[in-house]
């Protein structure tokens, strides 16, 4: 587990271990809050959080960058959340916010930080139930405004829709889809008209949606009936891991076996799968990042399959797609500090943000661009979206093979895409 008294360091600090003194010690220290879900059933996120801190805090003082970094753990809770990102700001007195991973933890970080006037660089969570989820009046676009001092990077549900339709649409099924959607932010954006229901009539499948259930529900006897008497041979949901690994388990020993499943959100880990065993067999999700995306870090240097084998020989344990995501985020912060003639000045940092144009190890991150409607433009930057599928291995492991890249083609494919057995 991260905590403060163990990640916090310094560009000076480090120099004292042989690393090099900053190359611009005239710079003020600049100190950097970082919140994640380190704890609870969003804990799956932050794997790699310990790696990257320290990868960043070494990489500094070779920037020119005096930073010292304080961790937080939103304990997968939103409102521990707005509490950790209060103590940031007031107690701690940091001058930058990096924040990562769903919008539990995102959304109260931005919110607080939006109306204190600090800057945060946010990820892990598709753009729409981050920007809409932070609305007055969500249900009103009219009301929506953009932000001044937040900036999120991450793929929105029209990517993860469309990836999802075309790993379905390459196989032959009865176009019957069963919805497993929970009542947080993610579920409910999905299940929206800014999500797949939409997406879903137009292409021609059939609908079985339930309704939103509970997270850390124990019994999903009700879904499963309904799902079996839709004959729903295609299963999607964005549920948070261990509720799927609850589903699926009581899905197979009620019967219940659709063709394909792909699941946002609780399918990303090793370990998720590795929990299933033989269950995890061709279960499919999207890929945000993964060892063969082509990219490189601005940071280090490091191509994705570089930085990717370098965390499994400290982590001792399998890549995780947030690696990708958490190195990217200090990637875009070091540059936009670096840009900046006073980061300490909230405002000409939220400014350098805001002009960001950055190719990082998951690929380039400009705000501003085309490919985001207009009144989520100056706020959110958007990464490409691929679909993989998790094939076991004999050794009883699983690696996630890339299946579709329409969205990307510059990510390659590792395999075509194949039912459940």
């Amino acid at each position: 587990m991260l905590n403060r008294r163990t990640f916090i360091a310094s560009g000076a600090a480090l120099a004292g271990l042989g690393l090099g003194r900053p190359a611009l010690a005239q710079r003020k220290a600049i100190r950097i809050g970082y919140v994640s879900p380190q704890t609870g059933p969003l804990s799956a996120f932050s794997a790699s959080d310990a790696f990257t801190v320290r990868q960043f805090l070494a990489a500094a003082p070779g920037l020119g960058l005096d930073v010292e970094v304080i961790v937080k753990d939103s304990q997968s809770n939103p409102n521990r959340a707005a509490e950790v990102a209060r103590e940031l700001i007031s107690r701690d007195e940091v001058n930058l916010i990096l924040v990562a991973s769903t919008p539990e933890t995102t959304n109260p970080v931005c919110s607080v930080a939006e109306s204190e006037e600090i800057p945060v660089i946010s990820t892990v969570a598709p753009w729409q139930p981050w920007f809409i989820g932070q609305q007055g009046n969500p249900a009103d676009p009219e009301s929506w405004q953009e932000f001044d001092y937040v900036y999120h990077f991450f793929w929105g549900l029209e990517d993860n829709v469309r990836v999802f339709m075309n790993m379905w649409d390459a196989v032959q099924t009865n176009k019957s889809v069963g919805a497993l959607w929970p009542n947080d932010s993610d579920g409910n954006a999905w299940s929206s008209d800014v999500g797949m229901p939409p997406a879903l009539a137009e292409a021609g499948y059939r609908l079985t949606d339930p309704g939103r259930y509970q997270n850390l529900t124990d019994d999903f006897s009700a879904q499963i009936n309904a799902f079996k008497q839709a004959q729903a041979e295609i299963l999607v949901g964005i549920p948070i891991p261990p509720d799927f690994t609850t589903f699926w388990t009581q899905a197979r020993q009620q019967g219940y076996r659709p063709k394909l499943v792909s699941v946002a959100k609780a399918l990303l880990f090793p370990e998720s799968i590795a929990a299933l065993g033989e269950l995890g067999d061709n279960l499919t999700c999207e890929v945000w990042w993964s060892p063969q995306h082509p990219f490189r870090s601005s940071l280090t240097g490091q191509s994705a399959g570089e930085l990717a084998a370098d965390f499994e020989t400290a982590a001792k344990r399998q890549w995780t797609q947030p690696a990708g995501f958490v190195h990217a985020l200090f990637e875009v912060a070091a540059d936009a500090i670096r840009r900046t003639d006073d980061p300490t000045d909230g405002d000409a940092l939220a400014e350098s943000i805001a002009a960001t144009d950055l190719q990082t190890v998951v690929g380039r991150v400009a705000w501003g661009q085309q490919n985001v409607p207009e009144f989520a433009r100056r706020n959110v930057a958007k990464t490409p979206l691929v679909g993989g599928q998790w094939r076991r291995k004999q050794d009883g492991g699983f690696d996630l093979v890339i299946v579709e890249n329409a969205l990307a083609p510059e990510i390659p494919l590792g395999d075509s895409i194949r039912t459940l057995a």
